[in-house]
């Protein structure tokens, strides 16, 4: 009988099963809910990973009694060792047959698993955003990821904030906006559906919904693209920042991550990515100064996944085993931009 490797992508809204075979083939896949353990406890985290594995099994073609060789869980809040012992020994107990072998890592050491053989940095700028660097020896360090209130700079929310932020600060005269906010100011009435600055408090307080608010950031794109001033300053801001995000972890990634020749792999996560175009020029311009951190550092390279970070989990499980899976990682990612920085 064949083996099988295991991974899953555990998510706040929807999870991923995939199960591999020794070539680094999908054999079969399977999805399912919510998988944080945070938002659902720790016995229905394992109930639906357990579920959605059996299924995967059932698809394959064998039975739910045969054990996996392993499965390698990526998952959201993986940093905290006490919660990740509690997660797999609830899933022995609930399942002994499940897998002979459990590997719990990261969402972001599952996502660059899943593009790259050797480390690499994941930048996610959605609702929110954060920085994770993997290192080839899978250490992590980070930047951001602290929420809305102290972090989430460069993301949807920050770019709608910013956006607020400006039209308010500028009616009041407590500070003059960079370019002509009547663009913006009917957008950000419309969007929110009030006449007036006093309608806005009650989306702002007592009823707000940071994914609605955050949803203001797709007006602020909108602008721009039509070549709107202001809602094009904010998205090369929003550039800045995120390119800082690489910046801070810069000093402490291992040099063998600019040896490549992808150069620094960043796989690129979240919503604000579509709007890429209006954020390049910042972006690249602030990477630039990189070049002063760390001599090796020429050449970076922006992916986009195409397959589920049950890819790079799966992989992660079966090399916890001394087992590596020759994956095709062409195959896994787009590259839609590149640069090399001149000498």
């Amino acid at each position: 009988m064949a083996q099988l490797f295991g991974g899953v992508e555990g998510g706040a809204t929807h999870s991923k099963v995939v199960l591999l075979n020794e070539k680094g083939k999908i054999v079969s896949e399977a999805e399912g809910p919510s998988t944080n353990q945070w938002l659902i406890g720790l016995e229905e985290c394992a109930k639906r990973i357990n579920d959605m594995v059996n299924e995967a099994k059932k698809k394959a073609g064998i039975r739910v009694t045969v054990p996996l060789q392993s499965l390698g869980l990526s998952l959201s809040g993986a940093e905290q060792s006490t919660a990740v012992t509690s997660l797999t020994e609830n899933l022995q107990i609930l399942n002994p047959q499940l897998s002979d072998n459990y590997y719990v890592s990261t969402d972001a050491a599952g996502s660059i698993a899943t593009a790259t053989a050797n480390g690499g940095v994941v930048l996610i700028s959605g609702t929110g955003s954060n920085c994770r660097l993997v290192n080839p020896n899978g250490s992590e360090e980070g930047c951001g990821g602290w929420g809305h209130i102290i972090g989430d700079d460069g993301s949807a929310y920050w770019i709608a904030h910013k956006a607020v932020k400006i039209i308010f600060d500028s009616m009041d005269g407590l500070q003059a906006s960079p370019h002509n906010i009547d663009y913006l100011k009917k957008a950000m009435y419309n969007y929110f559906q009030v006449s007036d600055r006093m309608g806005l408090l009650n989306h702002l307080y007592r009823n707000f919904d940071k994914s609605k608010f955050a949803g203001f950031c797709r007006k602020v794109a909108e602008g721009a693209y039509e070549g709107d001033t202001l809602c094009r300053y904010i998205f090369e801001k929003a550039g800045e920042l995120l390119a800082r995000h690489i910046l801070a972890v810069l000093p402490k990634m291992h040099v063998m991550l600019f040896h490549g020749p992808l150069g620094l792999p960043i796989v690129c996560v979240g919503s604000v990515w579509k709007s890429w175009e209006l954020m390049e020029e910042a972006f690249v311009s602030t990477l630039t100064e990189g070049r002063y951190v760390q001599k090796a550092f020429s050449k970076f390279t922006l992916l986009k996944l195409k397959y589920s970070s049950a890819l790079g989990g799966a992989s992660l499980g079966a090399q916890f085993i001394g087992k590596v899976l020759p994956l095709e990682y062409n195959n896994h990612v787009d590259i839609f931009f590149e640069h090399t920085f001149l000498s």
